[in-house]
């Protein structure tokens, strides 16, 4: 029976013509993504469309499956490979074993010439007994400035023509993107960290107009839109029932009074709503509204 004939013979060959199959099937897929990724980041650019955290136009997990996928299918074709060339060899005529010539196979890499022939590359040049020898670039450094070629060509494609990964630039940018988003996180968590023995009185516009925002909807219905009083004090004046420190107001709206009304905010507001509204409540001191209720409990210099 012939190698052709050899059913495991056929089998492989079939094998490795489907793995080819899928591989340019994987290859046409990754190749048409990236140019999709490539015309979403040009609309992104252009403000029409959302940049996307994405490698060629699909997922991350999604990309690096598939090049797995592919790796994979190539060591396989390999590996079907040199069995083929097994089977083709033990059915071939027996031939000698012959050893490894590892000094062959240094010359060979280095194209190494014999003195007996340096006469034939010899330019003619002589300085101080040394001779210029026309030699050609050894092939271990020809394959790899090959290699570099390659390598830039992928490189070009991947980050100036498909746009496929970031350059150095784009990644400070989403570096630093994500550095705030980390940082507001931070700031969002410190924030409400307080409680009515560390906090303090804040006095920036976001906060008041936050703790502004809160009180109007929501403490407006006792103590009036500008905090002239109603059902509950007055407080913009220097009286109050309950102290009148950050501390003592930021209390007073964490805890309540029930037993006068004033129902507990610390299951409503966080800790760090809480105090944007007591610092918008301290920020009403001396604003005089029309309307304003008559003083209530003890001054406060």
């Amino acid at each position: 029976m012939s190698t052709l004939e050899n059913p495991f013979v056929l089998v492989m060959t079939g094998i490795m013509v489907v793995l080819l199959l899928v591989i340019k099937s994987l290859a046409s897929l990754l190749l048409a993504a990236a140019k999709r990724s490539w015309k979403e980041e040009q609309r992104a650019r252009a403000g029409v469309l959302a940049a996307a955290p994405m490698i060629s136009g699909i997922s991350d997990t999604t990309f690096y499956m598939l090049v797995s996928i592919v790796a994979l299918e190539v060591l396989v074709i390999l590996y079907l490979l040199y069995n083929l060339r097994v089977l083709l060899t033990e059915h071939s005529a027996p031939k000698e074993r012959k050893s490894i010539d590892y000094r062959a196979i240094w010359t060979k890499m280095n194209r190494f010439r014999p003195a007996t022939e340096e006469s034939a590359i010899d330019v003619g040049h002589d300085y101080d007994g040394i001779r210029e020898l026309d030699n050609k670039l050894p092939p271990w450094w020809l394959y790899g400035f090959y290699a570099t070629i390659i390598f830039a060509c992928v490189y070009l494609w991947r980050y100036h023509v498909a746009h496929s990964a970031p350059l150095p630039a784009e990644e400070y940018r989403i570096a630093v993107e994500q550095a705030e988003i980390k940082k507001q996180e931070y700031l969002k968590n410190a924030a409400n960290s307080v409680d009515e023995n560390t906090v303090k009185l804040l006095t920036s516009p976001a906060d008041l107009e936050a703790g502004k925002a809160i009180f109007q909807g929501t403490c407006f219905a006792c103590h009036g839109k500008n905090g002239e009083g109603g059902v509950g004090p007055n407080l913009t004046d220097a009286y109050w029932l309950h102290g009148g420190t950050i501390q003592d107001v930021f209390k007073t709206i964490k805890y309540g009074w029930p037993d006068k009304g004033m129902k507990s905010w610390k299951d409503d507001f966080s800790p760090g709503q809480i105090a944007q509204i007591a610092s918008y409540v301290k920020s009403l001191a001396g604003t005089n509204p029309p309307n304003a209720k008559a003083p209530q409990g003890t001054l406060m210099k």
